[in-house]
């Protein structure tokens, strides 16, 4: 007979509920991703597990020596969603034996650590990522001068390295794994917003840059966001362990270097489709050949990534502003708070200097009976 009010430690739930599907995501992911490596196997379902699997669209013959080039298509969206699977997989892995035991050393509320395995997990993307994107920086001389970022184009541009093409299907997949990581790890609604909010922004901005084959300045610009958003990552993860001091020279180094990047974004962005590609002779539209460099195009760019630089500026000063206006509030109140006190604590002086004089008033006999009192 069940009693009332006594709680059944539910370790295991029925299969195909909610919290079984939370429980086993990792696993029940695992096993569909595998499905696709079992496809390459058999020569039946090779061809079509490849597309999954492998980067397609070569650009280039086969020959010894010779650097394969890859452009853009359609199949994407297969090795994107394959790579979405891996991101999903490789995320409850970081939590389960990096961020869970850091989590159980510091004994953090449910609001920091929420927050705690957000900056980790963001932390360890950014910093491989950007080194990951300097690399291929390196390797492709996308950097060998500034002109590199709209000479050549759209030839030069539409035809990536297999790092390169690899580097932006890995963005777009773990930037789309973010959307059922909201419901794996339980993401409370008011944290809701703001997490769909940077990774849809990060979603459109690098699929458009891959799509329209502006890649090299994309690049740029990921890396440049990456770095300081790395910096802040660490920051954050510093002050949930309860290192104020360390955690204070990590931010004030964010904010200098949060302008500094936003500066430098807003540079190359205005040089690449303002100037630079401007300069080219071919602005026709053309999908066959990828030149997607029009004065529209250009334009609608153009403004997009200043708004963007902009619209991060701009909630950049405002939390600023907010924290500024909390402290003037605090140190008001605690003057307020201070001067209540020293209100509180003059009466009773009063008194007692009342009763002094109404003391000295009254004949000696009388003063002596009440001191004796």
């Amino acid at each position: 007979m069940a009693l009332k009010g006594l709680k059944k430690s539910n370790k295991n739930p029925p299969i195909l509920s909610h919290e079984f599907v939370i429980q086993n995501h990792a696993d029940i992911v695992s096993c569909v991703a595998m499905v696709f490596v079992l496809g390459l196997m058999f020569q039946a379902t090779s061809p079509i597990a490849s597309v999954f699997i492998t980067v397609q669209h070569n650009a280039t013959e086969v020959d010894l020596g010779e650097n394969l080039l890859y452009t853009t298509g359609v199949r994407d969206i297969a090795a994107i969603f394959f790579y979405c699977l891996i991101s999903i997989v490789m995320h409850a892995i970081i939590q389960e034996y990096v961020m869970d035991k850091i989590n159980r050393k510091l004994h953090l509320s449910k609001t920091k650590h929420s927050k705690f395995n957000e900056s980790g997990q963001l932390l360890i993307f950014t910093l491989v990522s950007t080194a990951w994107g300097i690399n291929i920086i390196l390797k492709d001389n996308i950097l060998g001068d500034m002109g590199a970022l709209w000479n050549g184009y759209p030839e030069g541009h539409a035809q990536m390295s297999f790092m390169l093409k690899f580097f932006f299907i890995i963005q777009l997949s773990y930037w789309l794994h973010c959307y059922p990581e909201l419901y794996f790890q339980k993401v409370k609604r008011d944290e809701m917003p703001a997490r769909l909010q940077y990774a849809t922004l990060y979603l459109i901005f690098i699929a458009a840059a891959y799509t329209l084959n502006f890649t090299h300045v994309a690049l740029v610009l990921i890396i440049l966001r990456y770095i300081e958003d790395a910096v802040l990552h660490m920051a954050r993860l510093v002050y949930f362990a309860e290192r104020p001091s360390a955690a204070y020279t990590g931010f004030k180094a964010w904010n200098v270097l949060f302008v500094i990047c936003r500066l430098a974004s807003i540079i190359v962005t205005i040089l690449t489709f303002y100037y630079g590609l401007a300069t080219n002779e071919d602005q026709i539209l053309n999908a066959e050949t990828g030149n997607f460099n029009t004065p529209v195009i250009r334009f609608n760019c153009l403004i997009g990534g200043c708004l963007i630089q902009g619209f991060m500026m701009w909630n950049f000063i405002n939390f600023h502003l907010r924290r500024l206006r909390e402290r003037q509030a605090a140190t008001i109140a605690a003057r307020k708070k201070a001067a209540e006190r020293k209100a509180t604590k003059k009466p009773k002086k009063d008194d007692s200097k009342r009763s002094s004089e109404e003391e000295s008033e009254l004949p000696e006999a009388d003063q002596n009976t009440r001191r004796r009192k």
